[in-house]
Formats: C-alpha cells, sequence, structure tokens
C-alpha cells in the first residue's frame, strides 16, 4: 500500500471512529438543562480562573463559529447561566463568568458526560489511550491548533 493510500484509510478511519463515538455520547445531552454546545462554553469558562474566560478564548476553543458563540453566550446570558461584561484589560473584548446555576448545571451533566466518555474509551487500554492522545495532539499541532 503506498503513503496516499494509507494516509487516505487512515483518515477515513479516524473520522468514522470520531463520528460514531460522537454520536454515541452526544445522547448524554438528550434532555438535559445544557446543550452540547452551552456545554462546551462552559467547559473553557468553568475551567478558568475564578470560572471566567475571555469571550476570544472561548470562540478559539469552541466548535462553532465566532458570531454564533456571541450569540450563543448572550442567549446563556439571559437565561442566568454566565454574565457577560466588558473586558477592564481590551475595552473590544468581553468577560463571561459562569453563574452559580451555569456551574451547577455544568457539573451535574460533566458527570454524567465523563462517565459515558470513560465508558466508550475504555475498549483502549490505557497504553493505547496514551498513544491515542499522542497521535492526536500530533495532527492538531501540525495543522495550528
Amino acid at each position: 500500500m503506498n503513503n496516499r493510500r494509507l494516509a487516505m484509510e487512515a483518515w477515513e478511519s479516524l473520522f468514522r471512529a470520531q463520528h460514531r463515538v460522537f454520536e454515541e455520547i452526544s445522547r448524554d445531552f438528550d434532555g438535559s438543562l445544557l446543550s452540547q454546545q452551552e456545554y462546551d462554553v462552559l467547559l473553557t469558562v468553568v475551567r478558568s480562573a475564578d470560572m471566567t474566560a475571555r469571550l476570544r478564548d472561548v470562540t478559539s476553543r469552541s466548535l462553532i463559529s465566532q458570531p454564533s458563540v456571541s450569540r450563543l453566550v448572550d442567549r446563556m446570558a439571559a437565561r442566568g447561566l454566565v454574565t457577560k461584561r466588558t473586558d477592564p484589560d481590551d475595552g473590544r473584548g468581553s468577560l463571561i463568568t459562569a453563574t452559580a446555576e451555569g456551574e451547577r448545571r455544568f457539573r451535574i451533566l460533566g458527570t454524567r458526560h465523563g462517565t459515558s466518555i470513560a465508558e466508550r474509551m475504555s475498549v483502549l487500554t490505557p497504553e493505547e489511550q496514551q498513544v491515542l492522545l499522542a497521535l492526536t495532539t500530533k495532527l492538531r499541532t501540525a495543522t495550528g491548533d
């Protein structure tokens, strides 16, 4: 098998595995108090110092576009999940802070979601998980992520 063909097969396998696992794990959000996109925003915010993150950091770590993240954060603020205020160090930017309710919902869903991820990944040994982490990190850093 030549390198191009192997690369194509490896890519297709990675893509299909990611799609299937993502589809299964996405079920964690069915009937939950947070959408998958809201959880993604709160993941960055709750993990940040003082549960506050710059909007640009939330956007760069999110899988949706910047205008969509901004609108999503505004809707989350209206629902009382986060607060949004002007960044005192950069008047053009915004700081997003998780509210107590946003953090509570994130932690409840995060526990269930973490368990689902651990169960799904348990088909791999810890050593295989380390190799997967190294390989996916290498792929992401090669593309500037």
